[in-house]
């Protein structure tokens, strides 16, 4: 809402003049970071999107399920959240593709395509905020309330919660092998994905520089990943029945190195692809752009299939003790350290190396190391 406001607006909010005398005194290489600051209302508004799914999902949704629901419903209607979701994600990724084609149809004769775009996926948002916030209201009131969904001692033991500092949770990781091995999955799992996506965002924006173009390449994108990821859900079940915990614990790490292998060859040798992109009648940039898609596609929803129930599933054989302190270290290290390891990781190398094309064959190392270490 604070950018649909200030998106008209924007020459008088960002700090371009300032920026621009503080340029004279910052090192060659500091593009990235001296753009945060100049456009600092859309670095605001991506900060607070990207925690949505950390804050909001991750905390004040699961912990409101656990709130009112117990183990014997859990069980039942826990995957249909996760398929649920991914439904949402479907016809996300739809409403986006429409609006960008609506707003590019209107906005034919002059306009800003962008800004009208923007103005409908916000409204979107600003609905789907109502919904959720009339739904909470509904479980509170009624459901929070009544002794029959609810039990009032297992609601008082539930606001009874391990927390652990930053430096319990480093001590804690660094004695016991178990959960220093499940940390190093989930840390290893933050840091191949941030390096893969942003390295594909890079090449996607240059193969559609125009905002309203991209936006319409992002919608399609998500439909298909809520697509495979339902479909990911529904063989995931058979797939640790049948092969085991093992088999179904290396398919992200495996799904990750392989497609890794063709995106960056891709993006180093574009040359070796270059007959094969021209029989399909594309490019080895659009070439680039598609298997990075299909990379980030298929390793979202092995992750939300198979990683995620192997990561929970991992935390049973282990005493009452060890299993609470163990996701509290994780939580507070292992899930933090993943998302930013990648980021730091890319911000040294953009400063060092002044560009992410420079930075590529680094990345693409360092990504396979990180691949194999999990």
């Amino acid at each position: 809402a604070k950018l649909t406001c200030s998106f008209p607006h924007k020459p008088h909010f960002l700090m371009h003049q300032l920026i621009h005398c503080a340029c004279t005194f910052t090192v060659p290489n500091a593009a990235a970071p001296v753009a945060i600051l100049r456009n600092w209302s859309f670095s605001a508004f991506y900060l607070f999107a990207e925690l949505w799914g950390s804050v909001v999902l991750s905390v004040l949704f699961w912990g409101q399920a656990n709130a009112c629901m117990n183990i014997v419903e859990a069980k039942k209607y826990y995957p249909l959240f996760g398929i649920g979701a991914n439904v949402a994600l479907l016809f996300a990724g739809q409403f986006m593709k429409k609006a960008s084609s609506l707003a590019k149809s209107l906005t034919a004769t002059g306009g800003d395509a962008y800004a009208l775009t923007l103005k409908m996926l916000m409204t979107g948002v600003l609905a789907s905020g109502g919904v959720m916030v009339a739904c909470h209201k509904f479980v509170q009131e009624r459901v929070m309330t009544d002794p029959e969904c609810v039990d009032a001692s297992a609601a008082r033991k539930s606001k009874t919660k391990t927390k652990m500092t930053i430096g319990e949770s480093a001590k804690f990781l660094g004695s016991n092998r178990y959960i220093r091995n499940l940390a190093t999955l989930v840390i290893s799992y933050g840091m191949a994905i941030n390096i893969v996506e942003v390295t594909w965002k890079g090449r996607l924006r240059q193969a559609f520089p125009g905002a309203t173009e991209y936006s319409a390449f992002l919608g399609t994108f998500s439909s298909v990943t809520g697509a495979c990821t339902i479909a990911m859900m529904l063989a995931g079940r058979t797939i640790l029945n049948r092969l085991g915990w093992g088999f179904a614990a290396l398919v992200t790490p495996t799904v990750l190195l392989a497609t890794g292998v063709g995106f960056f060859s891709l993006i180093l040798k574009p040359n070796w692809w270059a007959p094969v992109a021209s029989k399909l009648g594309t490019t080895p940039l659009m070439l680039a752009v598609l298997v990075g898609a299909l990379q980030n596609i298929m390793s979202k929803s092995s992750k939300y299939s198979l990683f995620d129930p192997c990561k929970e599933m991992a935390f049973i054989p282990l005493g009452p003790e060890e299993k609470t302190k163990g996701k509290a270290a994780i939580d507070v290290i292992g899930n933090p350290l993943g998302k930013s390891g990648g980021s730091m990781i890319q911000q040294i190398l953009l400063i060092g190396l002044g560009s992410l094309a420079a930075a590529t064959p680094y990345l693409a190392a360092i990504l396979f190391g990180v691949i194999l270490m999990w």
